[in-house]
């Protein structure tokens, strides 16, 4: 059984901060690549951030250039700095991590930018 709990959404303004935190538990032996998706009001699930056990990166338009995925192994947790918030960036943050080619997905952050 694996579980996966983000934390770190919340309300913030336009132009701040915010650091999700995604934690991966239970019958884990490695965790291949974890990443960030989004849902965003009107719109289907998307991909935000991935990144790879080795550290290897890949963002999509929606996070490149104001958010920064990284993850520390030792922890099972992987991280999402995000920065320059706008009103387009509120949905709800969704966890990933890939376990022995089986996607494992937490049940979401909310996020919500105020103009």
């Amino acid at each position: 059984q694996v579980q996966v709990v983000e934390s770190g959404g919340g309300l913030v303004q336009t132009g701040g901060s915010l650091r999700l935190s995604c934690v991966v538990s239970g019958s884990i032996l490695t965790i291949d690549a974890m990443g960030w998706y989004r849902r965003v009001p009107g719109k289907q699930r998307e991909r935000v951030a991935i990144i790879t056990s080795g550290g290897g990166t890949n963002y999509t338009d929606s996070g490149k250039g104001r958010f920064t995925i990284s993850r520390d192994n030792a922890k099972n947790t992987v991280y999402l700095q995000m920065t320059n918030l706008k009103p387009e960036d509120t949905g709800v943050y969704y966890c990933i991590a890939t376990i022995w080619g089986n996607d494992h997905w937490g049940k979401g952050t909310l996020v919500t930018v105020s103009s």
